[in-house]
């Protein structure tokens, strides 16, 4: 197991480095960047990419920016810098670090990664760790919740569909599962709004955050009850599609358990259905759930949902990725893909090592990474 781990460990090196180059050269094709997100809220043509200029992060821009004449003859490769004076686009560059190749800005970025340097925000000042940091208790809240919550509805539900295969109990309990994976969630979300946040019908949940004004004041027990309230109707949403595979795949491992000989064996022994279940069948079946837990718990935790967290006011890390696309603020862009799929990368290897530790008849070893 030791050399498979440290197999494992060496291509991740090759493989963040491939993810980070082809993002980089994606980017450098793309239309726009800070430098024009910039010069079009001078010239009042983009208002929303860079509306937190502030502080020496971002910097007051528009009264430091020299205008005159003579810049109007200017040829500039930035659309929209005519009447710019050129010293300001070239200060606007090297402020943004397009005054450097593009081979060396991504021969630095790497290397400062390497020593987990993210550097700051192009229009916040403040740190992509910090912006992180203050995003994570959303997606923290999100993750933590919706992944125990799967587990804790679609284990015994999946038990008890493998138990009663093919009865009405299981049929119909499919079609709500399936159906319900159907529908994206965020249109589920509208739906609860308007059936129970004041939409049409009652309005028994609130619409905005994980915690309501003044909660600190709030007595311990109240504020359990008020975080929870919040977190009611973003985590259903959530958990819809996760029901499904969770379920299916529990009861799909418990099927495959029980039609195996050493279940027939425990029945012929005397064993009765429960302790052929608990006793024998569970211990297997769960398995394959159970090693799959940091996955799911990693992939509910770091895949904050766009839709998710804008409808219901949710300043999450999914939302910060989003806005960070759209405003061009690359080092929060490379920064969050960086981490994230570092950690992706981790939590697979842990999940192989889980898998073998909890079934030690899987072996890694005898097959190429």
């Amino acid at each position: 197991m030791t050399a498979y781990i440290f197999r494992r460990l060496l291509l991740m090196v090759p493989t963040l480095l491939g993810i980070l180059f082809v993002s980089f050269v994606v980017v450098q094709f793309a239309p726009g960047g800070p430098v024009e997100r910039v010069i079009a809220q001078l010239s009042g043509a983009d208002t929303g990419a860079t509306s937190r200029i502030s502080g020496s992060g971002g910097g007051d821009f528009g009264a430091r920016m020299p205008m005159g004449a003579a810049a109007d003859t200017v040829n500039s490769k930035y659309r929209g810098a005519q009447g710019l004076d050129p010293a300001f686009i070239k200060s606007l560059e090297k402020q943004f670090g397009f005054d450097k190749p593009a081979p060396e800005r991504f021969l630095l970025m790497v290397w400062n990664f390497a020593r987990f340097d993210f550097g700051k925000s192009y229009f916040r000042d403040v740190s992509v760790i910090e912006l992180i940091k203050e995003k994570m208790p959303v997606s923290m809240s999100l993750g933590i919740w919706m992944t125990l919550l799967t587990y804790l509805v679609s284990i015994p539900l999946g038990i008890h569909k493998a138990v009663r295969d093919g009865s009405r109990f299981d049929i119909w309990t499919s079609w709500v599962i399936i159906v319900g994976y159907a529908i994206p969630g965020f249109l589920f979300a509208i739906l609860l709004i308007i059936l129970f946040a004041g939409g049409s019908f009652y309005d028994l949940f609130p619409l905005r955050g994980l915690t309501s004004d003044g909660w600190s004041q709030f007595p311990w027990y109240w504020k359990i009850i008020d975080y929870f309230w919040h977190l009611t109707l973003p985590l259903v949403s959530m958990s819809l599609g996760a029901f499904a595979t969770m379920t299916l795949l529990t009861k799909n491992s418990f099927l495959d358990e029980i039609r195996k000989q050493y279940v027939l064996t425990a029945r012929a022994k005397g064993c009765n259905e429960r302790q052929v279940l608990y006793n024998h069948v569970f211990r297997n079946a769960m398995l394959i759930v159970i090693a799959g837990f940091p996955g799911a718990f990693i992939h509910a935790f770091f895949s904050g949902s766009l839709l998710i967290e804008t409808i219901f006011s949710l300043d999450g890390l999914g939302l910060l990725g989003f806005e960070s696309v759209l405003n061009r603020d690359y080092p929060v862009v490379f920064g969050t893909l960086y981490i994230f799929s570092l950690i992706g990368l981790v939590v697979n290897l842990i999940t192989d090592v889980a898998y073998m530790w909890i079934d030690p008849r899987i072996d890694f070893e005898a097959r190429e990474v």
